[in-house]
């Protein structure tokens, strides 16, 4: 059977045709173990499609390393050292475009649509989710063991309506809690240090200078995080608790995504190193993200206003309250 061509094969990588082929070239020009060498006999060995489709095939079908030799006609080592070299390809080329703070128009965009839906200063919604690692060292089982009594590691993320993950800390064992994770988390940073880009809106006679972010009720009652009512008396703050919880979703609905394209993420781990497990989870966000940016529609009569053009007759849960929202 001849190996596979990119004919036949991108529908299955959860992208479209022209992204596959950017990555695989980039990959190729970054890495020289990707470019189709000679032995010394002559023969041609690997080519850079079939090492990356390997790795894709792991990454988007969850499946195991010697599964791939059927139809790549690939080794299992070889599959291996493609999966790792390819994730760190990934991450090292495109992190720095695909999983960064967001910009000022960035968070002009995100103001501008949030407060359409009802939380004017809202920059996305934070939550944690647990990727099961198989292979956890026998040594190290207690520290990842958590809630599951499964070793497992945390991803901490930060998403927007439009399914875009703008932060992720991952790496945390599985016993600690989202608190520890935050306290842990780079994702304050750049508030702390002054280098945030200022944000300005009004809320019902109250002015604000710090977005913020939705989050459930194990978080702490930080300035930059918004919880819902855990008991909401009366039809106001019952109303707020409806749409914060439904706002919140966003980041609930990017697990379940990102674990529906690279199902390697939603099966326990296989590799016995956390470095490995890292590296694929960036490169499997990085390319959500750039999955993400292909398939968007822009509409080119949309317009976002500037942060500083925020009104102050704000309407929707977060006003309906009546009282500062922290």
């Amino acid at each position: 059977m001849p190996p596979p061509t990119p004919s036949n094969r991108l529908a299955l990588f959860r992208m479209r045709k022209p992204l596959f082929l950017r990555i695989m070239r980039a990959v190729e020009e970054r890495d020289h173990y990707f470019v189709q060498k000679r032995d010394a006999a002559g023969k041609k060995g690997l080519s850079c499609f079939q090492k990356v489709t390997a790795a894709l095939r792991m990454l988007t079908y969850g499946v195991s390393a010697d599964a791939t030799d059927e139809y790549i006609r690939i080794g299992e080592s070889t599959a291996l050292e493609s999966l790792r070299k390819f994730v760190t390809a990934i991450v090292e080329i495109f992190e720095v475009e695909y999983l960064r703070h967001p910009t000022e128009a960035d968070i002009a965009r995100l103001l501008a649509v949030n407060e359409k839906r009802g939380f004017p200063g809202m920059l996305g919604s934070i939550d944690c989710m647990h990727w099961k690692w198989k292979n956890c060292p026998m040594e190290s089982q207690g520290q990842y063991k958590g809630h599951e009594n499964k070793p497992t590691i945390i991803l901490e993320a930060v998403a927007s309506y439009d399914l875009w993950c703008w932060h992720a800390f991952y790496g945390m064992p599985g016993s600690h809690n989202d608190i520890n994770v935050l306290h842990r988390s780079p994702l304050f940073d750049n508030l702390a240090e002054g280098r945030a880009p200022e944000v300005n809106y009004t809320i019902n006679g109250h002015e604000y200078n710090m977005g913020y972010f939705l989050a459930d009720g194990i978080y702490p009652p930080w300035a930059t995080l918004v919880k819902t009512i855990s008991t909401p008396m009366g039809n106001k703050q019952k109303y707020f608790a409806t749409a914060q919880e439904a706002a919140r979703k966003d980041v609930e609905r990017v697990f379940r995504v990102l674990q529906a394209r690279f199902p390697i993420i939603r099966q326990p781990g296989r590799m016995w190193d956390r470095e490995t497990l890292a590296l694929i989870m960036r490169a499997c966000i990085i390319m959500h993200n750039m999955i993400v940016e292909d398939e968007r529609v822009v509409d080119p009569d949309e317009w976002f206003p500037d942060v500083a053009e925020n009104s102050e007759n704000v309407h929707g849960p977060v006003a309906m309250l009546n009282v500062p929202i922290r």
